[in-house]
């Protein structure tokens, strides 16, 4: 097969995917942000000017620290071979600080956790400003019919949505900052929210601060997605699309601002702000505009989850699940079982929360948990890397003071439903621990050792006619990097749970390549005609169809001339028929095994999911009906 590179496109078309896929999330928060401060000001302080002024400062410089300096400057620095996120930060210093996984892990369950809120909260933000134009419109109704379509087409691949969402992204965001420039001139001294020091004094003054700051971090939570989303569209076409949506960003929430000091009234009868900075004859467009734009938003959350995953999985803190590549590029994917998961809890949210109000009382909590998770990270690979401690201290602890205050302020959301994406992150938390940790706890008891035994023994099970044959052709697929080594589990099964009489041996490993069509084999005679040893490197597009690749490769080599694949039975042989082939795959099971209570819960449970999820019968693609699952207790090797 041919070798293809495939790279993320840069340029005009990869700004606009960058546009459509990384910024719905935080082009979108315009929908509610305003709207939420003003909530949590009292009525006599809501239309304020120093208050909104101070409003915006906030939001401003929030948008300034946190997305700029902290994410796009320099967390996107810290990319792994292109991809990123934070499991990709800790896939950078794992094997120096192992430990790290705890901070990882907290990190990416409440990542997810929050991605559950995120679609819910734009399309029924959306909806509800449709419901002013047509008040008898179902909203709940809607707006779940919205979530189940966005998450229907999210098999066609984020190439193809980032390309057709970004030119509407393009034009959302356009609308953002012309409406928001229009509006601005009712007030200019708006402009004044650039001074960080109404941003302070609103801050000390304001009867509920921390309620206000929690409603200003909403402006920036989609800044962990932009960071997950980095393997889908490269650095690059980030920061420079980053200019151009801030700038947009920044000129709305001047205009709602200005909107909100000069019509006080309808402020106060809870008219979103949002809306209220359109013209009237413009509002159908708007709305239909901010609908589509929150079916876009949905996006960024939704690829970032695939990806969370993907990393999870290649860094074993995630069992084994499908993962499909709609396009030619790696870090773009599809995973069925975490699409449709989302979908369904996205909809139960929803139904729970009924109103945008509702859920702008429980979103963002989790978020800021990530956001300190990475900053820790982020100091550790400082330290990894060798930057110079003076800078490293003062700008870790600059990050995580702010962070933590917007964690005090979102803390008062848990009674109001916060609680949901907690529990929701400690379900994700605990099955990443127990994943990772019963991994670890079983490989303990697992060794590899020399080959040339084994193979020794296997050639006098095969002359030993007593030993019923169990197949021609005896397939084990290996983990054994190296080709004289075998894991103990696999020379066990050969030998001691039941003398398995063959007529060849093959042992197979399998190499994910992150070009998307690579192929290419080699093959390790061990005993000419006999046993042999296949190492297979496949592209990520390939799939792992283990028990195709073995047919083919054992083609080419009795073309050769260094097997014979014909039945072995002269009734079959004469025939010219080919001999079978039988795949083994051997599971390790805890038996009789004294552990600590901890130690054996972790095991019970790790083997509890592993039984529900996908089976290394399935992740290979092999037959079923040609496979044997043998079971062999971890206290037989060690």
């Amino acid at each position: 097969m041919n070798q293809q590179q495939h790279k993320v496109s840069f340029g005009i078309v990869g700004i606009f995917m960058a546009i459509g896929i990384v910024y719905g999330d935080i082009g979108t928060s315009p929908l509610y942000v305003m709207k939420a401060i003003v909530s949590g000001l009292p009525g006599n302080l809501c239309t304020n000017p120093d208050y909104i002024i101070g409003a915006i400062s906030c939001i401003i410089w929030t948008l300034t620290i946190q997305t700029t300096i902290k994410y796009v400057i320099v967390t996107l620095r810290a990319d792994n071979n292109g991809e990123g996120g934070i499991l990709s930060l800790f896939a950078l210093i794992r094997k120096k600080y192992r430990w790290a996984y705890l901070i990882a892990i907290i990190g990416a369950a409440t990542l997810l956790a929050d991605g559950v809120i995120t679609p819910a909260i734009t399309v029924v933000s959306a909806v509800e400003g449709l419901n002013h134009l047509v008040p008898s419109i179902p909203v709940e109704l809607v707006a779940i019919l919205i979530i189940v379509m966005i998450f229907l087409i999210q098999p066609l691949g984020t190439a193809r949505l980032g390309k057709t969402f970004g030119r509407v992204m393009f034009l959302w965001f356009t609308m953002l900052g012309i409406l928001g420039l229009l509006s601005f001139f009712h007030y200019p001294m708006i402009i004044k929210a650039f001074n960080p020091v109404y941003a302070i004094k609103l801050l000390i003054n304001a009867p509920n601060a921390f309620i206000i700051m929690g409603a200003v971090f909403l402006c920036t939570t989609g800044a962990e997605a932009l960071y997950s989303d980095l393997g889908h569209c490269g650095l690059h076409n980030i920061r420079i699309s980053w200019i151009y949506v801030k700038l947009t960003l920044i000129l709305n929430y001047l205009g709602q601002g200005a909107w909100i000091i000069t019509h006080p009234v309808q402020v106060v009868t809870s008219t979103n702000p949002f809306f209220g900075i359109m013209p009237e004859w413009f509002s159908f467009i708007g709305i239909a505009m901010a609908t589509m734009a929150a079916i876009i938003a949905s996006q960024a959350l939704i690829s970032g989850s695939f990806t969370i995953i993907s990393e999870a999985i290649s860094l074993d803190l995630w069992p084994n699940i499908k993962i499909k590549y709609p396009t030619n590029i790696k870090g773009q994917m599809f995973i069925p079982q975490i699409n449709y998961t989302l979908m369904i809890l996205c909809v139960i949210i929803v139904m729970t929360f009924g109103t945008s109000s509702n859920m702008e009382a429980a979103y963002g909590l989790s978020i800021t948990i990530t956001m300190l998770m990475t900053t820790l990270l982020l100091f550790i690979y400082f330290h990894f890397k060798h930057y110079p401690m003076w800078l490293c201290i003062p700008l870790t602890t600059f990050f995580i003071t702010i962070e933590s205050s917007f964690f005090i302020a979102n803390m008062f959301k848990f009674a109001h439903g916060g609680w949901v994406t907690i529990l929701i992150a400690g379900f994700v938390f605990g099955i990443m621990y127990v994943w990772y940790n019963g991994r670890r706890i079983k490989n303990h008891y697992s060794k590899y050792e020399p080959i040339t035994p084994t193979l020794e023994c296997l050639k006098d099970i095969c002359a030993d006619q007593s030993i019923p044959k169990f197949a021609t052709n005896l397939v084990y697929v290996t983990r054994a990097k190296y080709p004289n080594d075998i894991e103990s589990k696999i020379s066990y099964s050969l030998i001691n749970r039941q003398p398995k009489r063959a007529d060849t041996y093959w042992f197979v490993y399998l190499y994910r390549s992150d070009e998307p069509y690579y192929f290419k084999y080699s093959v390790k005679t061990f005993v000419p005609g006999k046993m042999f040893r296949i190492d297979i490197h496949s592209g990520f597009k390939q799939g792992a169809h283990l028990d195709m690749f073995v047919h083919r490769i054992c083609k080419e080599l009795e073309e050769k001339g260094e097997v014979d694949l014909l039945s072995r039975y002269p009734s079959l042989r004469e025939r010219n028929i080919e001999g079978d082939f039988r795949f083994v795959v051997v599971e390790r099971i805890a038996r009789n095994l004294e552990l600590p209570p901890v130690t054996k819960t972790i095991l019970l449970l790790y083997y509890l999911i592993k039984k529900y999820s996908t089976s290394d019968t399935q992740i290979l693609d092999l037959d079923p009906s040609v496979v044997t699952v043998e079971y062999v207790p971890l206290k037989a090797v060690q």
